[in-house]
């Protein structure tokens, strides 16, 4: 017989598909020369996947797995991204100490692609 998916199992699959694109994110930074200073930081406005420093810029990143390169596309909208800038400001005093510039990165994750990383993706 066939059986349809428990909603229960599907996000667990999708959560644990998004800590192995964090992980991978991360790791894909540091190569570029980015410190990690905090994961899946959350806030009362929002949740920042990475903050990452190289020089004097502090980067709140936001990480989107997807399954095909052709959903990476689609994975960033103008509601979440305002909603990791929300959480961004409201880390910024904890992050950006010595008075470093801050952005909004993302970072697109699809299995046979290399990472694209978007710079300063939130002009708000």
């Amino acid at each position: 017989p066939k059986t349809t998916p428990n909603p229960t199992d599907k996000r667990r699959t999708a959560e644990a598909a998004g800590r192995r694109g964090e992980r991978l994110a991360a790791w894909w930074l540091r190569l570029k020369g980015w410190q990690i200073l905090a994961r899946r930081v959350r806030t009362p406005v929002g949740e920042v996947d990475l903050v990452a420093k190289r020089g004097a810029l502090i980067a709140f990143v936001e990480v989107k797995t997807r399954a095909t390169a052709a959903e990476l596309d689609f994975a960033i909208d103008e509601p979440r991204l305002a909603r990791v800038a929300a959480a961004a400001g409201y880390l910024a005093p904890r992050y950006a100490t010595a008075g470093e510039d801050i952005r909004i990165d993302v970072l697109l994750l699809a299995p046979g692609t290399r990472p694209r990383h978007i710079e300063n993706a939130w002009m708000g």
